[in-house]
């Protein structure tokens, strides 16, 4: 539960959530796992050039089968994705069924993969009581070739055509589809299902709308027995029945829908049914094994070809198809609307009235579980922006499924893959099997894992779901995740490529929050995690370390584009990079580890010696990285610039710094921690063995740590890559807006480098960096991301973070200009929350109603149906704040949740005057009245006139299309239970209080030093 001033209350999704965690009910067993692409992925590839995007392209996803997993539109299924549930419409103009989402290839986009569609992610919950996604359907003719054909005569230096370009959306021409999921209150496999579909137009238009439900096909692969085959089967009229070995039997229970035409006329859904097999005589001309396939549902409802489906109604795939086409269709503002379940129990008839009843009191119930999360006043835009990115956190949870043997060298009874497809990718990662719910960067672009994406996810999904971020984590140092030679799996393309080590850290911000936020500190989870990343860590060291001084390599490392060469590669000049940013994320992940152990210390001592280690490790690498050694200057370390760079070595004294100023030069200053002075004496042998070491090595050690002499805040040490020179050094350069500072955050390149690009020519080839602030201007690493210039939310938290732990060592000492030559001087907290705030603009409305994620778009920004939908973008143009890059990038931008959770509060609009404190003065009593004094909202009892929903109108600033009635639900209100909300409600009132105070005196950077550093219990 969260627990808020000291006092712990369960709202009804923490319940479940507890449930679920006691494994009492498995309240997540069903949720949003479905992907929204799966088509184009190395799963599926089975070339032998290793060509994922032309050997299963989109044009064959709706005739051919998928062997690992499946797609669609909103789609749910169960944790291994067995059963799945999703929607497809039709406009009576498309080629065939809209059954999933369209996008380009990375050879089609100019600039990489893209989708081009229009779809948001609205709600969900962690235990997926209730989910919310709106897909925006254009009433003409999707352009399919249109969007192929224009992208390919742009070139890398023009922007994306995307949907909104063609025109489609002008005059309102579209179909709103709200898709609503609920769960009932006590059974967490009663599934409800509802659309709401509004003709935003000014004229009247068709629309067909065809929840499909089918299981994963396992039987062609030779994993399932022909006699286990699942199957669904028409019962009855309006149900059908599912049955599955695994899963056992389930009812799919329609429900008519209120007509749109004159006639008043109930709209029938009519069942069809098919399996879920490849159309082997529409792709390859061979003969089918059986006369009905995979895209049945097309022919028959587009082609008319009524011989397409099996009328003996079963199959392993059932679509419901209503027809919203009396007269000329849906009317104007009108919409049609779909319900169905699927339930463990056979009724017979589906009962509208408690239907909605329950879909609106799960939504009830999930805006009582997000206000506890985050019940500080804030914006209602704010509150709106993190609760998208919360839900598309939990929309980005996906099925994954991978097993290197079969996958590799193909299924029993199938033409084995070609012989030279195992050398192309992977090849060294055969103890993979993966068959886990997991979070992915993006619910299309990037619909697989990625290590060090993972790592910041779980810091907003620990906020509300620390139990499914803690797995996340977990999982990946398991030994069917992690190489036995210690190095985690990077994503499927090269699992062997080198992300940053961020993974300790992330654990450790997780326990912390979780701790923080629901009073439980889960040693055990902390100390298995850490027993593995021991063996990365070692990894690391005997992998990374060319020369063994200390100075790592590291390639890749996720910054794609950012060098002068692709540090994937062996160099064109020979020799060895020595990156600056690789050594910085090494000290780091030392720092990390040591927080850990020292966290672990206090309950078990023999960790005091692993602490010392990674102490010593940690003073070791500083110095490698930045001082002489016997004579020779080895820095990465610019006296003349004051900044970091990498350098090539070609052994000896033989290095050549390349003067390039971005994030590489900047990640040094992740490497800081502050230790508290109680923490130290708690610990004897610590304290010996680092008092020794000061003593001993102080050559080393004054260089690079405040020694017992000199204190920090509240006599704290610091533990530092750089110090204080070289700190302020730095910032003088991040905090400049004609060099690193933006509007929005922190730049991965310096704008220096508009003016002066660097470039180098080796062997008749030149190689040049100069500042590109929005798409990349190549092709390397897919050209889908850019470095060399964008913003980047996650490395920007971290730089974040850093500063706050700068301030807890320095407090209100040392103070930069903020901005550089602005004359105003700020402490590093405020620093900090500098950039939160710039952060937080990107997605914000400015006084103008604008946000600069929508670079100026009209409709994006003013329409009501458009206005409050928030995408949240891979990364972001540096001068403008345009989102780019995958749209629904809700992994690492999803930090921007946590951002606004930390300093939503004082918050001020884009382009206003800085004012620290004058928020906590904004927030009145009257606050406290109406977000606490009421016991609940009204309840609205639904009669049974209210199924059309169509003649409701909405609540302003709604983001639901449709009225937020309240509802009696599926249970009724408990006395008990009643006061002991309101007794949560006073306490959280006094959280709110504290807090304000807190940032009337200038505290509240004080409330990070509980989630950063291992500190006595009872801190």
């Amino acid at each position: 539960m969260v627990v808020t001033d000291r006092y712990e209350y369960l709202c009804e999704e923490e319940k479940r959530l507890k449930e679920d965690r006691e494994r009492k009910k498995y309240w997540k067993q069903f949720g949003s796992y479905v992907s929204e692409r799966q088509w184009a992925t190395v799963r599926e590839d089975y070339s032998e050039n290793g060509d994922a995007w032309s050997h299963f392209p989109h044009e064959h996803a709706r005739s051919r089968t998928f062997r690992w997993g499946e797609d669609g539109i909103a789609g749910v299924s169960d944790t291994h994705g067995l059963i799945n549930i999703a929607f497809s419409f039709w406009n009576e103009k498309d080629p065939f069924l809209k059954e999933r989402l369209f996008g380009l290839s990375n050879p089609q986009g100019n600039h990489g993969e893209s989708i081009k569609e229009c779809h948001f992610h609205l709600d969900n919950t962690p235990t997926h009581s209730y989910m919310k996604y709106l897909y925006k359907y254009p009433q003409g003719e999707f352009p399919y070739e249109e969007l192929v054909t224009e992208n390919a005569k742009r070139n890398k230096s023009e922007r994306e055509y995307q949907l909104t370009d063609t025109g489609l959306f002008d005059d309102n021409r579209y179909f709103d589809c709200f898709i609503e999921v609920a769960k009932e209150a006590d059974a967490p496999d009663e599934l409800l299902f509802r659309v709401t579909a509004y003709n935003r137009g000014s004229e009247p238009a068709p629309l067909h709308i065809i929840p499909q439900i089918w299981y994963r096909n396992m039987w062609s692969w030779g994993l399932e027995k022909e006699a286990k085959k699942p199957s669904i089967r028409q019962i009855a009229p309006l149900t059908a029945q599912a049955k599955h070995e695994k899963l056992g039997h389930q009812f799919c229970q329609l429900s008519p829908s209120p007509g749109i035409g004159q006639s008043g006329q109930d709209v029938q859904p009519q069942m069809l049914f098919t399996e879920n097999e490849t159309n082997l005589q529409a792709l390859y001309g061979s003969k089918n094994t059986q006369p009905y396939v995979k895209d049945a549902f097309h022919r028959h409802i587009v082609n008319r070809d009524r011989d397409a489906v099996n009328p003996r109604c079963r199959g392993s795939k059932l679509a419901a198809h209503y027809a919203f086409n009396e007269g000329e269709g849906v009317g104007p503002g009108e919409c049609a609307v779909v319900r169905f379940r699927l339930s463990r129990k056979h009724q017979g008839y589906l009962d509208e009235e408690y239907f909605d009843e329950v879909m609106e009191q799960r939504r009830a119930e999930a805006d009582e579980f997000y206000f506890r999360i985050s019940p500080l006043p804030m914006t209602d835009d704010l509150r709106n922006i993190q609760r998208q990115a919360f839900a598309g956190l939990l929309w980005c949870k996906q099925h994954y499924l991978f097993i290197w043997d079969q996958w590799a060298n193909g299924d029993k009874g199938q033409i084995p893959p070609p012989a030279g497809r195992k050398g192309v990718r992977n090849q060294n990662w055969k103890h993979l099997y993966l068959d886990d719910v997991l979070s992915m960067p993006d619910s299309w672009e990037y619909p697989f894992f990625a290590a060090w994406d993972t790592a910041f996810h779980c810091i907003p999904l620990a906020m509300i779901d620390p139990e499914f971020a803690k797995k996340q984590l977990d999982l990946l140092t398991r030994e069917w995740y992690m190489h036995p030679n210690g190095q985690l799996p990077a994503y499927e393309w090269n699992f062997g490529d080198v992300n940053p080590p961020v993974h300790a850290w992330s654990v450790f911000r997780v326990f912390k929050i979780e701790r923080k936020l629901y009073g439980r500190a889960d040693l055990d989870f902390l100390e298995r995690v850490f027993q593995k990343l021991l063996l990365n860590f070692t990894w690391w060291v005997n992998r990374k370390d060319f020369n063994d001084k200390g100075v790592f390599e590291g390639g890749f490392l996720g910054l794609d584009n950012i060098g002068l060469f692709n540090r994937s590669e062996p160099l064109p000049t020979g020799g060895v990079l020595e990156q600056a940013d690789s050594t910085g994320w090494m000290a780091f992940y030392c720092l990390s580890m040591l927080n850990i152990a020292l966290e672990l210390a206090k309950h078990r001592r023999i960790y005091e010696d692993i602490a010392s280690k990674f102490f010593e490790h940690f003073i070791l690498i500083s110095d490698a990285m930045t001082h002489r050694s016997g004579g020779q200057e080895t820095s990465l370390w610019s006296e003349q610039d004051g900044f970091y760079y990498d350098a090539i070595s070609w052994g000896g004294p033989w290095t050549q710094q390349l003067p390039i100023r971005s994030l590489v030069g900047l990640i040094p200053l992740f490497a800081v921690l502050t230790l508290e002075p109680e923490l130290i004496n708690k610990f004897p042998s610590f304290k010996r063995r680092l008092n020794w070491f000061m003593e001993n090595r102080h050559d080393v050690s004054e260089r690079n740590i405040a020694s017992l002499k000199r204190r920090g805040k509240e006599d704290r040490l610091l533990l530092s890559l750089v110090n204080k020179d070289r700190l302020v050094r730095i910032l003088r350069r991040m905090l400049d807006e004609t060099e690193f500072l933006a509007d929005h955050g922190i730049r991965s390149l310096s704008k220096y480098h508009k003016d002066h690009p660097y470039s180098m020519d080796v062997n008749g080839q030149r190689f040049q960096v100069s500042y590109v602030p929005g798409d990349s201007d190549s092709g390397l690493f897919g050209g889908n991301s850019n470095w060399r210039g964008p913003l980047w939310v996650a490395v920007n938290f971290l730089l974040i973070e850093s500063l706050l732990r700068y301030y807890l060592y320095y407090g209100k000492s040392l103070q930069v200009e903020c901005p550089h030559g602005s004359g105003e001087y700020m402490h590093l907290g405020q620093v900090a929350e500098e950039l939160q705030h710039r952060l937080q603009h990107l997605f914000t409305r400015g006084d103008d109603g604008r946000r600069a994620i929508n670079d100026g778009n009209d409709m994006l920004d003013y329409d009501p149906h458009w206005r409050d939908y928030i995408p949240f973008y891979e990364f972001f143009d540096a001068d403008t704040g345009r989102g780019l890059g995958a749209s629904h990038q809700c992994g690492w931008t999803g930090l921007i949740a946590k951002i606004i959770h930390d300093t939503g509060v004082n918050c001020r609009l884009p382009q206003t005057p800085r004012t620290p404190t004058a928020a906590a003065a904004h927030f009145s009593d009257s606050y406290f009245d109406e977000t606490f004094s009421r016991s609940d909202k009204p309840r609205i009892r639904r009669s049974s006139t209210s199924r059309s929903i169509g003649n409701r109108s909405s609540f302003n600033g709604s983001t639901n299309g449709d009225v937020h009635a309240e509802a009696d639900g599926d249970h009724t209100a408990d006395p008990e239970h009643e006061r002991q909300r309101m007794e949560a409600n006073q306490h959280v009132a006094n959280y709110v209080n504290d807090q304000l105070e807190r940032m009337r005196s200038n505290e509240s950077v004080a409330v990070y030093e509980d989630e950063f550093e291992a500190q006595l219990d009872g801190n």
